[in-house]
């Protein structure tokens, strides 16, 4: 993929993974032994590589260079078409077990659907109420899996992911009863991997914590809240720290690159292979896909007055049985005018302040990777957990899921392509306890330290914090560049983000254009 051919083959061994959920698609070929989970030296020897703070990720060039020189005579282990978190997350999975990992991403990594959530890390409080009601073990075994990898995700990503307080109002003596016991219950499953307990507060104690929440309105009165606690993330900065980190442990990563076909053996039938577009230099393909995912879900912005920092609100049902979220979230793409005001009317029944369409900042339609049954009337009744099948010889495919739960999907993709290619890696799968870039060696206070070494950041308070949790132990670097270059200024008014990450993104996290940057700089 060089500016001279910008369309390239290349040569790959055993399966490819389709992930429709923002990951993509990967190619395998026979590897060596293998070991047992978690690691041992293996992990120790990742955690050192990924944890030093002066760690650099190979240049672009150097990327393209070992994805060009895949042939048929030395092919990858692993492709990987997608650079979203499912994707990333695959790429770090099977780089991490020995393998030969090559990943090609489009657009900028997080710029699909993986940055199009509502950044909630969560065990799924509806499912544990279908699953009582229902008597569903399945919608059971959904909620336990993923409150398990809630826990790990926030530990393995502290600076982009932490503990989230949301509150449930209720208006009747029976709904305080009602979301206790069943809040409680939601705790009980959570186990060891819980966050925090759920509590009750008084309708004045709820009114001190959240002060624009409505005490009464028609002819009803506030009983209460009901408070318990999920996970919320920085979904896009997640996205660029799996596919760096995916780089540092081996993964030859590399962005603005579009595969536009695929290659198969015409003896075997089996898919050996892909031709790349550099979009940088090239031009982009139409190409007539099938749908494999739905959106779902409604997000909008406003001013941030509507809701306390640090406190979400939930409200269970809405007037037509869906639930309803505020929580601080990201701009993108825009839903219709009906729905958006549908979700205004319903904000306007919990809060005591107007609610006007004037003060939405921006609206996009929130896409969930779900598995898509084409009968299907609706998002509700589509399947929440995710699907890996092998669609073609040398095609596995992983469908449905959500972020909460990216890197057990890849683990499992992964296992579907060593299965199909009949590959040997190195080791099994150490990713549950391995910590993303920027996760080593940072803590909360980390941002303190910033403020006594470098002095362009002592007059911006949120500039501190913002770098501390947007780039975790790496931000020193970032702050380096800002005192040593002279890139110290803001972007823009009103703005946390500097001149220096500028830069930092662009040397350190295949920045491309301001697109890119905006991309992986997105709260």
């Amino acid at each position: 993929m060089s500016p001279a051919s910008s369309l390239r083959r290349l040569a790959v061994g055993a399966a490819v993974i389709a992930a429709a959920s923002g990951g993509g698609a990967v190619y395998l070929s026979p590897s060596v032994a293998s070991s047992d989970r978690g690691g041992g030296p293996v992990l120790d020897s990742l955690r050192r590589r990924i944890g030093d703070p002066n760690a650099s990720v190979p240049s672009r060039s150097a990327q393209e260079s070992v994805l060009i020189g895949a042939s048929a005579s030395n092919p990858l282990d692993v492709l990987v078409i997608g650079g979203g978190a499912t994707g990333s997350g695959v790429a770090l999975d099977a780089a991490t077990r020995g393998l030969r990992v090559g990943l090609v991403e489009r657009e900028d990594f997080s710029s699909g659907t993986s940055s199009r959530s509502t950044k909630l890390i969560h065990g799924g409080v509806r499912y544990l109420e279908k699953a009582v009601f229902n008597l569903d073990y399945g919608q059971l075994r959904l909620v336990f899996h993923a409150l398990e990898e809630r826990k790990q995700l926030i530990e393995n990503a502290p600076h982009l992911c932490h503990a989230l307080p949301c509150m449930t109002p209720c208006f009747s003596w029976f709904e305080v009863g009602y979301f206790w016991m069943g809040l409680k219950m939601y705790d009980l499953v959570a186990g060891p991997r819980l966050l925090h307990l759920s509590r009750y507060y008084s309708a004045q104690e709820s009114a001190e914590l959240f002060p624009t929440l409505a005490r009464k309105g028609k002819d009803r009165s506030l009983r209460g809240t009901v408070v318990y606690y999920d996970g919320q993330m920085n979904d896009s900065r997640l996205n660029v720290g799996l596919a760096c980190t995916a780089a540092l442990a081996g993964a030859a990563v590399l962005n603005h690159a579009e595969v536009v076909s695929l290659i198969t053996d015409e003896a075997t039938k089996r898919i050996v292979g892909a031709r790349v577009r550099n979009n940088l230099t090239g031009t982009m393909v139409d190409e007539d896909t099938k749908p494999m995912i739905c959106p779902s879900g409604v997000h909008i912005v406003l001013p941030d007055y509507y809701s306390p920092e640090g406190m979400g609100l939930i409200v269970p049902k809405t007037k037509d049985g869906q639930v309803l979220q505020t929580l601080t979230i990201t701009p993108l793409p825009e839903p219709h005018e009906d729905e958006i005001q549908f979700i205004l009317d319903a904000i306007s029944d919990y809060l005591n302040i107007k609610v006007r369409r004037t003060d939405v900042l921006s609206a996009w339609s929130g896409i969930r990777p779900l598995a898509m049954d084409p009968t299907a009337k609706s998002t509700e009744s589509i399947s929440r957990d995710h699907v890996v099948f092998e669609e073609n010889p040398g095609l596995v495919t992983i469908t449905g899921g959500k972020w909460t739960t990216y890197r057990s999907m890849a683990e499992d993709a992964v296992d579907a392509a060593i299965k199909s290619g009949k590959l040997k890696p190195s080791n099994d799968c150490v990713t549950q306890k391995l910590q993303i870039v920027g996760s080593y060696g940072w803590d909360p206070s980390s941002f303190a330290a910033l403020a006594q070494q470098y002095v362009r950041m002592k007059k911006t308070y949120g500039g501190k914090v913002h770098l501390s949790h947007a780039y975790g132990s790496m931000a020193d670097r970032v702050a380096t560049i800002a005192q040593e270059e002279g890139l110290g200024k803001r972007l823009a008014h009103g703005h946390p983000f500097l001149e220096a990450e500028v830069a930092y993104c662009a040397r350190n996290e295949y920045c491309e254009s301001a697109v890119d940057f905006k991309e992986k700089t997105k709260k």
